[in-house]
């Protein structure tokens, strides 16, 4: 039998890669290049649209753990991010282009996936499929999706941060540094004084918009463009994106705010400013940005945009199999399921392609255990919630435990209950 997997993103790739580890063929859909999404620049597999940083390596951090478990299943995803590495301090940033191109040489090379780039524009029922589409599905797709579940269209706005050619930056007046001096000094800081933050606020908050839309109603919350985050308050920025705390230069007082930049790639000639996800028109941006002391020389490679996210009322339509529950040949997983983040839609393809492997193979569905994050993010978004919302991966999704303990051991507890939960699903399973 072959399986369908509609959409070669990240969780498309990864659910692609597993059912093939067990032996199953698949039919890869892609429709890019020959059908382009507003926010896709290129035609390449698992794409990183937004930011190139798959955040934080720490176990201690819900997402560093998610990857931890991710790693015991083999994950393509993460074998790509290991090999397509760039300095981020404790994050895990990636080289875009070589991220891309290793999972393409992956599935490429791979006799049992077979690549189709063509746009699916229906589901036929009657072969076993994997929505992987992510949040920007075609609009006839997520019509057939509509018709199928019967439910209205859900969505919320996404932006992109710009990036900046490393040659226009001037180095004389911003420095390297790592918050706390975390792993290496890997972030170019960009410092302001109090007169330099109120010009910048005072020009940021009356910026023209791309568009006269009234996003911030309907935002998501982990990538809000930061002139919708400005207009929450006045030092809302100096306590996000531009904390200035843990960025001290020695011997010098600590900045009013500080702008960061983050590697974008391994030559290190280009660099995205972190948390400056922005709708604001190309014409302002550039004039913003320019306002940031150490760039007023920048040279802006790729501006910023928002799009529109799709994604599903999952809690009525799958279970915690990522199965849906009227059509058991479909299976929906990545952001347009409901988690949200590139590590999240990885590991939830990850997930489903276990599960579709299973159901081929006429083996009993097995959900994570929900004392791992992957089965906490599956519980999420399989349960009922009045006001569900994309969620990232955190330790509040996860089952109390059993004592009250500190943050940081509760964290480690939580770490450690993950760790004794997937070994045991592994041979649940009989994953080798």
């Amino acid at each position: 039998m072959t399986v369908n997997v509609i959409g070669a993103g990240l969780a498309g790739v990864e659910a692609a890669r597993i059912l093939s580890a067990y032996g199953i063929n698949v039919r890869l859909f892609e429709m890019r290049p020959k059908t382009m999404t507003p926010a896709h620049q290129t035609g390449r597999f698992a794409e990183l649209v937004c930011s190139n940083s798959l955040r934080s390596d720490d176990p201690l951090v819900a997402v560093g753990l998610l990857k931890e478990e991710m790693r015991a299943f083999d994950s393509l995803v993460m074998a790509a991010a290991d090999v397509a590495k760039v300095p981020a301090g404790s994050s895990l940033a990636v080289d875009r282009d070589l991220f891309s191109a290793y999972i393409e040489d992956v599935i490429h090379r791979d006799p049992r996936i077979t690549v189709v780039n063509e746009e699916v524009t229906s589901i036929n029922l009657e072969e076993v499929t994997i929505v992987a589409a992510g949040p920007l599905a075609s609009d006839a797709l997520f019509n057939d999706l509509k018709r199928l579940f019967n439910h209205e269209h859900l969505h919320f706005f996404d932006a992109i941060a710009p990036i900046i050619d490393v040659q226009s930056i001037d180095m004389d007046v911003c420095y390297l540094k790592s918050r706390y001096d975390k792993g290496e000094a890997a972030y170019i800081n960009c410092p302001m004084d109090k007169e330099d933050y109120e010009r910048f606020y005072d020009a940021l908050v009356s910026a023209r918009t791309a568009a006269e839309k009234d996003f911030e109603v309907n935002v998501f919350e982990g990538c809000m463009p930061f002139e919708v985050m400005a207009k929450r308050g006045h030092d809302t920025l100096r306590y996000g994106p531009m904390k200035p705390v843990g960025l001290e230069q020695e011997g010098k007082s600590r900045p009013y705010a500080v702008v960061q930049l983050r590697q974008d790639d391994a030559k290190a000639s280009m660099y995205n400013i972190v948390g400056f996800q922005t709708h604001l028109a190309w014409d302002e941006q550039k004039r913003i940005i320019k306002m940031i002391p150490g760039l007023n020389r920048a040279e802006i490679l790729r501006y910023g945009v928002m799009h529109r996210n799709t994604y599903i009322d999952s809690p009525s339509i799958i279970n915690a199999t990522f199965q849906t529950k009227a059509y058991p040949n479909v299976f929906v997983a990545g952001q347009i399921s409901g988690v949200e983040g590139y590590v999240e839609s990885a590991a939830s393809g990850l997930n489903a392609g276990i599960q579709a492997a299973r159901y081929v193979k006429g083996l009993p569905l097995v959900p994570f255990p929900e004392s791992s994050m992957m089965g906490a993010m599956a519980a999420y978004v399989s349960t009922a919630n009045a006001s569900f919302v994309p969620m990232n991966a955190n330790f509040g999704l996860m089952p109390e435990l059993q004592d009250r303990l500190h943050k940081k051991t509760r964290k480690e507890a939580h770490g450690k209950r993950s760790r004794l939960a997937i070994s045991d699903y592994k041979d649940v399973i009989g994953w080798t």
